[in-house]
């Protein structure tokens, strides 16, 4: 569908990439301006919409562009040799703090883009968000040694309960990064209330 636009030198793609990453980012969806867009990577807005025909489709792909690059260098990173659940888990914590340091930018496009509800992408949006969580969930969970856990209790749910603790976690923290200015997140405060929440899981849950 982009290939036109992945036809371009990659300095051009980058400089419309880089410019769409910024105005997302500081503005939201619905504020976002494409002239503001064609003005800072330094092109006309023909050719813009030559590749992307509208700021929606823009939109989207930008998203799948750092979502895909971010999650591409998640997956080279973590080890799903390791088997234990927490402690998989725990690297990757730890990695997406290290991905945080490197693509400032980029995570900060994508944790925009977690906050919007612009009626414009919503529904479309949304669907997506559930799709990747489902995605990730299943590699993440993938080949975990289930005999670490008690023998009286159901796993299945447990990973479930476990699942949604840590998406209720980043739930409040988009709604309470979107009150304040800068939308920012202090992860090391995160990444403590996570740590926090698996002391409680391991006691509980594991033999």
């Amino acid at each position: 569908m982009f290939s036109k636009f992945f036809n371009l030198d990659r300095e051009k793609q980058d400089r419309i990439i880089n410019a769409a990453i910024k105005e997302f980012a500081q503005k939201g969806y619905d504020n976002a301006s494409t002239n503001e867009i064609v003005k800072e990577a330094g092109i006309s807005k023909g050719l813009l919409f030559h590749y992307f025909s509208n700021k929606k489709q823009l939109f989207f792909f930008l998203f799948d562009y750092c979502y895909d690059l971010v999650a591409d260098e998640f997956y080279k990173k973590v080890d799903l040799s390791e088997r234990d659940f927490f402690k998989r888990i725990r690297q990757a914590v730890h990695i997406k703090m290290d991905l945080q340091s490197t693509y400032p930018d980029i995570l900060n496009f994508i944790q925009e883009a977690f906050m919007q509800d612009s009626p414009e992408i919503k529904v479309e949006f949304d669907k997506k968000k559930q799709e990747l969580n489902a995605i990730n969930i299943g590699i993440i969970y993938d080949g975990i040694d289930l005999s670490k856990f008690r023998d009286d209790v159901d796993v299945q749910k447990v990973l479930k309960i476990i699942s949604w603790t840590f998406e209720k976690i980043s739930d409040e923290e988009l709604i309470k990064a979107k009150m304040i200015p800068g939308h920012k997140i202090d992860f090391d405060k995160v990444f403590l209330e996570a740590e926090e929440y698996f002391e409680i899981f391991i006691k509980g849950f594991y033999k």
